[in-house]
């Protein structure tokens, strides 16, 4: 059970944040709708964020902590995707409200986040997205080592077909850097491996199958590039 201290200030935070649309590039340490659930052997983990967790517009095994799980395979210690939380259009505020309240329940012994994408596009300050990044690693790390965490980049939406309905390109773009940049450096103070797909997204500017059929969202295949550069990580924070 967490500290009391530590559920209120994720209360107070949550309630000031917004809801809103939906080589390995890594700091290493040392050592569609809504969740869904799925049983079986391994460690538990648990899928934190929002459309890019749930996978918005791909087939639940193309979303990336599916084909995480698939490209890790069974030798010990594999994973076990007991939850994905993630939910479409989802800010740090609604994570911090509704998904980190849940790991009471699923108790994982492993968890990847990636949030932040909806505050830049609702307009939620830097600061105030600051804040509850700390929230949400802090209260991670109340439950789990550092080396059992992983914080994936936002992708970069503005080059897809529809990535001009939600936002100035130029202009969202830079807030998503600041948002990874944001991210990168409390992941990399607190020891929690943070993985960087920014740029596989940048590559659908001219590369067309890497977004789903909804023009705005990454494919499977772009899920796939992503899984590419988290294997490495998670394999070594597993004790592969």
């Amino acid at each position: 059970m967490l500290v009391t201290a530590l559920t209120l200030l994720v209360s107070l935070l949550a309630g000031c944040a917004v809801s809103g649309p939906g080589a390995t590039s890594a700091f290493l340490p040392s050592a569609s709708a809504g969740p869904s659930i799925a049983l079986g052997e391994g460690l538990r983990y648990v899928a934190l964020g929002d459309s890019y967790t749930i996978g918005t517009s791909v087939a639940q095994a193309e979303r990336f902590p599916d084909q995480l799980v698939e490209a890790l395979g069974d030798p010990s210690p594999g994973l076990s995707l007991v939850s994905n939380q993630g939910v479409n259009g989802y800010t740090s505020g609604d994570l911090i409200r509704d998904e980190l309240p849940a790991l009471d329940a699923l108790a994982p012994d492993f968890v990847t986040v990636l949030i932040g994408v909806n505050d830049v596009v609702q307009g939620v300050p830097a600061e105030r997205y600051e804040a509850n990044v700390v929230v949400i690693l802090d209260t991670l790390l109340a439950r789990l080592p550092a080396r059992r965490i992983v914080a994936v980049a936002i992708p970069d939406y503005t080059v897809t077909p529809a990535g001009a309905d939600y936002g100035d390109p130029s202009r969202q773009s830079a807030g998503i850097a600041a948002n990874n940049a944001i991210m990168a450096r409390l992941a990399g103070e607190r020891g929690i491996a943070f993985v960087d797909i920014f740029d596989i997204s940048r590559e659908a500017a001219s590369d067309r199958s890497l977004v789903a059929n909804d023009g705005l969202h990454p494919s499977g295949a772009q899920y796939a590039r992503w899984v590419e550069r988290l294997i490495p990580v998670v394999a070594r924070l597993v004790g592969r």
